[in-house]
């Protein structure tokens, strides 16, 4: 006969898993850490309604009314400006860069037609790959540039009510001029998806050797270290390629997003970024002792990354400190590399600047595992 429940026995039980738990660092810190990232994430840098965006502006009449204009656009906390465009290919290729969000066009004869009340134009030009990242800045500006002009021409057009609008304010979107969200979601989720599965199946693939202790014997055999681990990697890159093209004939056939930009150039950027996740798993597993801490290194390593990358929310929405640590992950300009070649037909040209980040992630932690994996050798 099973003896009866002793609290001593189950208070014993529950004494060894709290030792268990002090002796894993990695799991205690995790209890900890991933609920205190997600309070700061959510808390403070998670944004909806993102303001200060970069702006372009083309001034081509210098009049009180154009400085005006401009002058509100910045006071409304929606428009930031940042360059004084001198041309409409400058325009062009600051919009293709995704270097501002809005580009504004004053035309030269603008304040001549307002005084003659001819309802002069103003072009603004938006980067519209992110719908959620414009729409609310769009909003509140025809209303504004119209109360603008009312105060500023008070003395010299006197229409009689109702007033209609003095400027004729032309919204052209850019990219995705109908604000499809599919658009903007289903590149993004060709990185998201490599980042989860490249980094998880890396890090237990090699953690999962080492647990059964088949790693040992595979480094007891004439074969070098470097091709052990260069040989484990191959077949994820093959997998990752698959994702890929599941992905895209998705993304075409689907959700019917255009494909404006090179896919020669498109399956390099992803083996690029798919290099950066299998040497971050490589690193993964050099550092934990089994899968579990390997999962739970790549979770919290996921987390941050969907969430300050501009997949989820807009990028340009979040402070200061968020975008830094977001532009250390490679999944932030992926999302810029991925999109910029599906929906603006870019080149290598405009792409760099979120080339070379990837590149730069992937070396760094090439260098953090290869230091770790001789570790563990010894």
């Amino acid at each position: 006969m099973r003896a009866a429940l002793s609290a001593s026995r189950w208070a014993a039980i529950v004494i060894k898993e709290f030792i268990q738990l002090r002796r894993d660092r990695l799991t205690f810190g995790m209890i900890v850490g991933i609920p205190v990232i997600q309070l700061l994430l959510f808390g403070f840098a998670i944004n909806s309604d993102p303001k200060h965006l970069p702006t372009a502006v083309l001034a081509e009449d210098h009049s009180p009314y154009s400085r005006s204009i401009v002058a509100a656009l910045q006071n409304s906390g929606y428009f930031a400006l940042a360059v004084a465009a001198r041309s409409s290919r400058e325009v062009d290729a600051l919009l293709a860069r995704g270097e501002v969000q809005f580009a504004v066009t004053i035309p030269q004869d603008f304040s001549r037609r307002l005084v003659r009340n001819e309802r002069p134009v103003l072009l603004v030009e938006a980067d519209a790959t992110d719908p959620a990242a414009t729409s609310n800045a769009l909003a509140a500006l025809g209303t504004l540039v119209d109360a603008v002009v009312a105060r500023d021409a008070a003395g010299v057009l006197q229409p009689r009510p109702p007033l209609p609008p003095r400027v004729d304010v032309r919204v052209q979107r850019r990219y995705n001029p109908e604000g499809i969200t599919q658009y903007n979601v289903v590149p993004g989720l060709l990185g998201v998806i490599l980042t989860m599965t490249m980094v998880l199946m890396t890090g237990l693939a090699l953690t999962r050797e080492r647990e059964r202790g088949t790693y040992e014997n595979l480094l007891a055999t004439p074969v070098r270290p470097i091709e052990v681990m260069t040989g484990k990697v191959v077949p994820y890159i093959l997998i990752g390629l698959l994702q890929v093209a599941l992905v895209l004939a998705g993304a075409r056939y689907v959700f019917g997003v255009p494909f404006l930009g090179s896919l020669v150039l498109l399956f390099f950027v992803v083996l690029l970024f798919i290099a950066a996740n299998l040497t971050l798993g490589i690193t993964f597993s050099s550092l934990a002792r089994n899968q579990l801490q390997a999962m739970q290194m790549t979770f919290f390593y996921f987390l941050p990354s969907i969430l300050l990358s501009g997949f989820m929310f807009p990028f340009r929405g979040m402070p200061g400190w968020a975008q830094w640590i977001g532009n250390l992950l490679p999944l932030t300009h992926f999302l810029v590399l991925v999109r910029g070649i599906l929906l603006k037909g870019n080149g290598v040209t405009e792409l760099w600047p979120a080339i070379w980040p990837i590149a730069a992630f992937t070396v760094a932690a090439i260098t953090v595992g290869v230091t770790f994996y001789r570790r563990t050798l010894d």
